[in-house]
């Protein structure tokens, strides 16, 4: 099998930004393979990733966290800002558990280490076009401890006092979300269709003013709203 999405026709278009030209080169070499994946271009800093982005509109940016002159985490919203649909992934050295944080709070859909294989690399890159959320495992266990950190820091604090309530079915495919489904799997769950599955998660990111999946998710968990589901 060849791992390809079936319903997309296209190829996913990719934005590489890297300040390391030979780093860089070798992921443009690795993603050149895949039939379905077509870099359009490449970035060497913050500021040049933003100013590509907006020119090129690519599906999929893969970008390190610290760079010369705007870092990944400055580029991200500037890129969120100029193409909203597009999907950042970042590719970076950094295991810090603060560039992870506000990587996630600037929009990013991806968190993986520069240790990643070769093989990996296009799945992940498939995986976060088609919705999906893809994160290290060692780095997603640093994600639910900060949220955690940050929950008792919070605690004892005023709440806000319009809290936007999700519908039953929002819920239900939140907590799905965070379960890691993605969009064909909970239509699959709920017998419903895969756009609207897409409509229930923009409206859920809109009501929790959230910036993505891996966001929700999150605060699913930190909200426990897997501890009352009955599956």
């Amino acid at each position: 099998m060849s791992g390809i999405p079936p319903t997309r026709l296209d190829p996913i278009k990719v934005l590489v930004v890297d300040d390391h030209a030979f780093f860089r080169r070798g992921l443009v070499s690795v993603l050149a393979e895949e039939p379905d994946i077509d870099v359009v271009g490449e970035a060497g800093d913050g500021e040049e990733a933003v100013s590509r982005a907006s020119a090129l509109r690519p599906d999929v940016v893969l970008m390190d966290v610290r760079m010369p002159k705007a870092g990944g985490i400055a580029a991200c919203t500037g890129i969120r800002d100029a193409v909203p649909d597009a999907k950042i992934v970042m590719l970076t050295m950094s295991d810090e558990e603060e560039d992870l944080f506000e990587a996630i709070k600037a929009g990013a859909t991806g968190y993986l280490l520069k240790e990643i294989s070769v093989v990996e690399l296009p799945a992940a890159v498939r995986a976060v076009s088609g919705g999906q959320s893809f994160i290290n495992p060692s780095m997603a266990t640093k994600l639910i401890g900060e949220f955690a950190t940050l929950a008792r820091k919070e605690k004892g604090r005023p709440q806000p006092v319009a809290v936007p309530r999700l519908t039953g079915r929002e819920t239900e495919v939140l907590r799905l979300v965070a379960r890691g489904l993605n969009n064909r799997d909970i239509a699959d769950r709920l017998y419903i269709s895969d756009n609207t599955v897409k409509n229930h998660v923009r409206n859920i990111l809109e009501k929790l003013q959230l910036h993505s999946r891996t966001e929700a998710a999150v605060y699913a968990i930190r909200e426990k709203f897997l501890d009352t589901d009955g599956d």
